[in-house]
């Protein structure tokens, strides 16, 4: 709405306004920046250069500060488990990646054909999850480099050189783990319920769906924190197990945040002042017995509310709490064996892990091919850019393209600058100490942003393993260009699919499960632990239709527009599952149960939706009748359903 504001605004001042697809990757995300992570990219970079320099095998440092790039590009999560995987895993994919880049160098169409088989898998793994995305990108980039430049022999040393130092950046993130162990869990169960006391002081505002999904997000992510590190931790550890439980009783307050605002008037300013005493307990690890002020409740949803609090008192403040609060309510994780096995079956019989492959290995073979006619010196650059471009989980092949092309631009200035008046040697040490600190800093801002900070640093390492000194920067320049057209012209434009938008299909799912998630809350056979799973798994389908949408509007027309029309329907069908959340509140505190009739027809009615955007591309809008009493607590659900059933869109 405010992108949309600013354009009306310049239209009428005269002046042209660029479209928001064309300039929106480009203005810097209000972000914070992590300032633990930046002093240890610069310590991390600069150290193994130093000590390269020092011993007076500069190539050697310059590797281990290459190692070290990947490990800070992946330095970012907070707690520390994940710092591990999120780190370390992806070094020994990269360590495989550089042997066999190494091991093709100079071989011409080999080098070609293997590169174009390791873009292949990169791009299928990548559809699994985050830490094997970085994985996959290591993976091919190592590889690139590995084939693209000459490596020290014996063919274990560059790999080596590279995994150590990953691992240095690896140990710079866990030099706090002995003494802030759960620190990073305690803060993020904390923050859940901050984020409750938000939306539900928003309960009578237009911020309300803003908040709830901010939420929604919190939620999710506190429990993939908790219940991932329970995976692989048996027996009771007590501040662990402690903060499970404190998370757990946050869920009942989530499911009366919806009822309240569906009442339509918001809540006494004590209600979310206690939910943040609750926060502020939690992050302090505070025991002490503490009786909430908190007004009478008068009706089914504020009755809700003040049982929820007052149970998360008791359990948030007690040293070690009741076996009944233990439940994983998400469902614990399987062991890795098994997640193992199902990813790697969901890999292989994935479409959409094969077509991003096949994208992916399809640009790289072509930039490959084309630097073996063409010579093009330091070639492995053209790829590199494919790769940042077009990991099909990054988001929008077309605006990363255009960031990258003007990342590359501001990052090759600054190289300018270094290579042309910092004389090379000691000087390189506090160059690289500064420049590698932007990268955190300026990644949190943006991909553009975060180009504009790795292209010197690459420079940089590349000049003291080559010493080609300022002649680097226009070839690099050209390089970025060829490779951002080959992502574009081979990796986007030919492709069928990069002309529509998947919002259809995946919010169709959503709706199904929506329709199950009606029938089921309202069943014979409801079980709160299993409804609070599925409401959770309904709010992640519909939170990956959410950046299905985002990544869309980066898109040029028509697909920008088209993607925008679904907005309005994925909102709809949150409220939906919000107000069926609210229903169900409402009749655990004293409202008459529906009649199932009722809700075998709005089941029926969202079945029907999602049939309907199965079949057409373009929103339908449908009068729905669905009868009911109008004072029953199924009336706002029914409002819902029929609002989501009359939405229209123009067809494009």
């Amino acid at each position: 709405m405010a992108d949309q504001k600013r354009e009306r605004d310049g239209g009428r001042s005269g002046r042209p306004v660029p479209p928001e697809w064309l300039i929106g990757g480009l203005r810097p995300a209000p972000a914070p920046i992590p300032w633990p992570a930046v002093a240890r990219a610069g310590i991390a970079m600069a150290a193994p250069l130093a000590v390269g320099m020092a011993t007076g095998n500069s190539a050697y440092g310059a590797l281990a500060s290459m190692g070290a790039l990947s490990g800070v590009i992946g330095d970012t999560a907070d707690a520390y488990r994940m710092r591990v995987l999120n780190i370390a895993v992806p070094q020994l994919f990269g360590a495989l990646g550089v042997t066999v880049g190494s091991l093709v160098f100079g071989h011409g169409w080999l080098a070609v054909a293997a590169l174009t088989l390791v873009a292949l898998v990169s791009g299928m793994i990548s559809s699994i999850g985050a830490v094997a995305s970085v994985s996959g990108l290591l993976l091919l980039l190592n590889a690139v480099v590995g084939a693209g430049l000459p490596m020290p022999g014996p063919w274990w040393k560059a790999p080596l050189l590279l995994s150590l130092g990953g691992l240095f950046v690896l140990l710079l993130s866990l030099l706090g783990w002995p003494l802030r162990r759960t620190e990073p869990e305690r803060g993020a169960v904390a923050g859940t319920y901050r984020a409750a006391a938000d939306a539900i002081e928003a309960a009578a505002s237009e911020a309300y769906d803003d908040r709830r999904q901010a939420l929604t997000h919190s939620l999710n992510t506190t429990y993939d924190l908790i219940l991932g590190r329970r995976a692989r931790e048996h027996g009771r550890r007590g501040e662990l197990v402690r903060l499970l439980a404190q998370l757990n009783v946050v869920i009942p307050i989530v499911e009366a945040a919806p009822a309240v605002h569906l009442r339509g008037w918001g809540v006494d300013p004590a209600i979310p002042r206690a939910v943040r005493q609750l926060a502020d307990a939690v992050e302090e690890g505070r025991t002490d017995a503490v009786v909430p002020a908190l007004p009478a409740p008068a009706t089914p949803a504020e009755r809700a509310l003040d049982t929820a609090l007052r149970h998360a008192f008791v359990v948030v403040h007690h040293p070690d709490p009741e076996h009944s609060a233990l439940d994983d309510r998400l469902g614990r994780p399987a062991a890795p064996r098994i997640r193992a096995r199902r990813a790697t079956r969901d890999v292989l019989l994935s479409a959409t892990s094969w077509r991003y492959g096949l994208r992916l290995a399809l640009c790289i073979g072509l930039a490959q091919a084309l630097v073996s006619v063409v010579p093009v010196e330091r070639s492995y650059w053209v790829a590199l850019t494919i790769v940042f471009v077009l990991k099909p989980d990054f988001g929008s092949v077309f605006a990363r393209a255009l960031t990258r092309a003007v990342g590359t631009a501001g990052g090759l200035l600054v190289a300018a600058a270094v290579l042309a008046e910092v004389p090379r040697g000691w000087w390189d040490v506090p160059v690289m100490l500064l420049l590698a600190a932007f990268i955190p800093a300026f990644s949190a801002k943006g991909y553009a942003f975060q180009t504009a900070a790795i292209t010197p640093v690459i420079l940089l390492l590349s000049d003291v393993l080559n010493h080609q000194g300022f002649d680097l920067v226009l070839p690099r320049l050209w390089d970025s260009l060829i490779g951002c057209a080959i992502a574009l012209i081979a990796g986007y434009l030919l492709w069928p699919e990069s002309w529509h938008t998947r919002i259809g299909a995946r919010l169709a799912d959503a709706v199904a499960a929506t329709a199950d998630y009606v029938e089921y809350a309202f069943g014979s056979e409801d079980d709160r632990t299993e409804r609070a799973r599925r409401r959770r798994r309904l709010y992640r389908d519909l939170s990956t239709v959410r950046s299905e949408f985002q990544r869309a509007l980066t898109e040029p027309p028509p697909m920008g527009a088209r993607a925008a029309a679904w907005w309005p329907l994925v909102v709809a069908v949150e409220r939906v599952v919000d107000a069926t959340t609210a229903a169900r509140v409402r009749v655990n505190h004293g409202a008459a149960w529906p009649p199932a009739g009722e809700v075998e027809d709005i089941a029926a009615q969202l079945r029907e939706l999602a049939r309907g955007l199965r079949r057409s591309a373009t929103l339908v809008g449908v009068r729905a009748a669905l009868a009911g009493d109008e004072e029953g607590v199924l009336a706002p659900l029914r409002q819902e359903v029929a609002a989501a059933r009359g939405i229209t869109a123009p067809a494009p």
